[in-house]
């Protein structure tokens, strides 16, 4: 375990160097290769933003959880086809390629003119033979509650081209519980603006049925837009449900026993002595 302070444990926490030395946090081999690959980017120049901590040593985190559901569906894009198209049949034939932080340009001004990045990015072809995208963040415990990002007039731009916002709604898009959810969604619609070999890109929310700040933040979200062409959010559950269906490997298992039993949770809980 870490520590809280010294000498008390930690119980969300792993040690440190052991974290880091192990990959413990990540829950299968294609998980632990895929960040180790990331990192390793991020340390040759490649502009993503990964909190090492956070993704070897924190058990909470949403960076290992990104990894350890999506990387599997990496290495199978046979079963990325056939969980994902489960979820967006009118969108998914067959998917090309999934990746872990990606934006199609940091800082560039053709997009966001920022450093916001998908925390899982899927490419696929559509029912109609096109191409499209789908940008995905994952949340677990977390409460949207950190301080809005420095506004870009470049986000006006994008909000108005998108035409999927109501007008009188714009400006409370840039304060929290929404406004991250907004430059995720921006940069989803900048990169439809920015090229034509999109048929059509998505920008998908994934957090935890039981995360009642999530599912608030989303549900005001929706309330600023006057088109979800763009937009979806969805439960870890229908997710982990959904790979389910699609296969009985012991991981996908493992990943439902470590995020979702909350039974488990609750039964150490009132376990402890008073």
């Amino acid at each position: 375990m870490g520590e809280r302070r010294p000498g008390v444990p930690l119980g969300s926490r792993l040690p440190r160097e052991y974290a880091k030395e192990s990959g413990a946090n990540l829950m299968t081999p294609a998980a632990l290769g895929a960040a180790r690959r990331e990192v390793e980017a991020m340390r040759a120049g490649s502009g993503q933003k990964i909190d090492e901590d956070r993704l070897w040593a924190n058990l909470l985190s949403s960076q290992p959880l990104a990894f350890s559901l999506f990387a599997e569906l990496g290495v199978d894009l046979g079963l990325a086809t056939r969980v994902l198209g489960r979820l967006w049949p009118e969108r998914i034939a067959q998917v090309t390629k999934v990746g872990f932080e990606y934006s199609p340009g940091r800082s560039n001004p053709k997009y966001t003119n920022d450093r916001t990045a998908f925390d899982v990015y899927v490419e696929h072809m559509t029912p109609r033979g096109g191409r499209g995208f789908i940008g995905i963040e994952v949340k677990y415990h977390e409460a949207l509650t950190d301080a809005p990002a420095e506004h870009r007039p470049r986000y006006d731009e994008v909000t108005t081209a998108m035409r999927c916002f109501k007008p009188d709604l714009v400006g409370g898009l840039r304060r929290k519980p929404v406004e991250q959810i907004w430059r995720d969604h921006m940069l989803a619609g900048s990169m439809l603006l920015a090229s034509s070999e999109w048929e059509g890109g998505l920008y998908v929310f994934l957090y935890p049925a039981d995360n009642d700040r999530c599912r608030t933040a989303v549900q005001l979200y929706r309330e600023h837009l006057s088109s979800a062409e763009t937009f979806d959010a969805v439960t870890l559950e229908r997710v982990t449900e959904a790979i389910e269906a699609e296969t009985d490997a012991a991981w996908i298992r493992d990943v439902r026993d470590r995020y979702l039993a909350w039974n488990k949770t609750h039964f150490t809980i009132v376990a402890q002595p008073a």
